[in-house]
């Protein structure tokens, strides 16, 4: 999260992936560094036992979102 808050500084586009797993902390977090709005996408938890095809799976159901988190313009 603090990467995503130094990129967004930056006037770098950001936006970070998780699992569902770690909603709160991400909006905890995400909070309390002044960037409640970052983009975020979460995907089905766990991840650390998935197979290279459900991960591959777990991406492309991500995918569509994550491109429009990092291409959105900012209406201000």
């Amino acid at each position: 999260m603090h990467d995503i808050s130094e990129l967004e500084l930056r006037g770098v586009p950001g936006m970070f992936v998780a699992s569902d797993q770690f909603v709160d902390a991400a909006n905890a977090q995400s909070t309390s560094l002044g960037f409640a709005s970052v983009a975020r996408v979460f995907t089905p938890h766990p991840i650390q036992d998935r197979t290279d095809d459900e991960m591959v799976a777990y991406a492309d159901a991500a995918f569509d979102e994550i491109l429009a988190s990092i291409t959105a313009t900012d209406p201000e």
